[in-house]
């Protein structure tokens, strides 16, 4: 048998891991990435904490600044981040205009951006000033092939890089250490869309950047609406609130993240969802989940026309080229995506691209490897007929 027509060693299955979600059975849910999922015992705390608002709303709300900086700085601890550094926000979104608006950039200032970024936050940044955007060619070898495409890009004019830790269509790392240790020799203020690192990384803070934020609420466990902002001392007093507020004379973070009467609940649940990583050992279920999108990806490597793209063994999303009919805009993309889901029951992430688009699988310990056969046998049926 040759290595490309060999069958995978499938891994094995998370102990009671399904059990910890309340997911339809009837899907296979192998895009954790794009939303995430609540477990069971995060949600019965948010339940828990929403009982609490609703028996004596005056007491809930006149404690909430302070409930939120005691749940901050338990998301800090388990980040390693600064807790007067870190606000709490709604999501990545969220905290990238806010960021933008802290660095008070000029119309003739630059920010360099890539084509992997993320759509909403490459579109905060051209509101706001000139962008210069960096082509990277999803076949890439390597993190320094990254690295050199972006240095390359660099003009007088650029202030700002604004870039992805994990991109999220094609699953890669952008803003590595070495790249934001050379960004920062050259002047540069680094922003880091860490959308998919909480969780995920072992170190979601490496390379410290100026600012960096990220979603607690795809890899973290936590509830939706739950994600972080970590700005350097010099620039906090520069970041914004959202909303005016009683909190505001207490500056940051203190200031971003209260917004009187609201629903807090989900970020006072959210360091349950970073505490259950750890008791359930978040370095097992890094490697769990890293394996189980390994093997889809193998499988789906098997099927004609579909090419794997370079992937970094830490993390727990593998994306791959799809045959150049396919995916070629968003219309098309979605499209096919919403037909993986009708025909086959699967979840997953279809991503646009001139030339051809790709797919993108996500591994959780609520996954199974069948799931990932179900997807590649019936992938290649609908790929063939189309």
């Amino acid at each position: 048998m040759s290595p490309a027509s060999r069958t995978p060693a499938a891994p094995g299955v998370f102990p009671a891991g399904a059990e910890l979600f309340r997911l339809d059975a009837r899907v296979a849910h192998l895009n954790h990435g794009s939303f995430g999922a609540v477990p069971v015992p995060v949600a019965r705390a948010q339940w828990r904490i929403s009982a609490e608002a609703a028996a004596d709303p005056d007491a809930f709300f006149l404690a909430a600044p302070d409930r939120l900086a005691a749940a901050r700085a338990r998301i800090a601890t388990r980040l390693g981040a600064d807790p007067d550094g870190l606000a709490l926000v709604t999501n990545a979104t969220e905290a990238a205009h806010l960021a933008l608006d802290a660095l008070r950039l000029a119309p003739d200032d630059e920010v360099l951006v890539t084509d992997h970024g993320y759509g909403t936050v490459v579109a905060a940044a051209a509101r706001r000033a000139r962008t210069v955007t960096v082509p990277l060619d999803p076949a890439l070898p390597d993190e320094e092939a990254v690295r050199r495409a972006v240095l390359a890009a660099l003009t007088p004019r650029v202030k700002v890089a604004l870039l992805d830790q994990i991109s999220s269509p094609t699953a890669r790392v952008v803003a590595g250490p070495a790249l934001l240790r050379d960004l920062a020799e050259r002047g540069v203020t680094t922003v880091v869309d860490g959308a998919h690192a909480p969780g995920m990384l072992a170190d979601p803070l490496a390379g410290h950047p100026d600012v960096w934020f990220g979603n607690l609420h795809k890899w973290g466990y936590a509830p939706p609406g739950s994600a972080v902002l970590a700005v350097v001392p010099a620039l906090r007093d520069r970041v914004p609130a959202p909303v005016p507020s009683w909190e505001d004379h207490r500056g940051f973070p203190r200031s971003v993240e209260y917004r009187a009467t609201a629903d807090y609940t989900g970020l006072l649940a959210a360091p349950e969802g970073l505490d259950l990583l750890a008791d359930l050992d978040a370095s097992a279920v890094r490697a769990h989940n890293s394996a189980l999108a390994a093997y889809g990806s193998e499988l789906l490597a098997g099927l004609p026309g579909v090419i794997p793209l370079p992937s970094d063994p830490r993390l727990a999303m593998r994306s791959l080229r799809l045959p150049e009919r396919f995916a070629r805009t968003k219309p098309e993309a979605e499209a096919l995506r919403e037909e993986v889901m009708a025909r086959l029951g699967c979840r997953v992430l279809i991503w646009p691209w001139e030339g051809g688009g790709g797919i993108r699988v996500s591994g959780q310990v609520y996954n199974r490897p069948d799931e990932y056969e179900r997807l590649s046998r019936g992938l290649r049926s609908l790929l063939d007929g189309r």
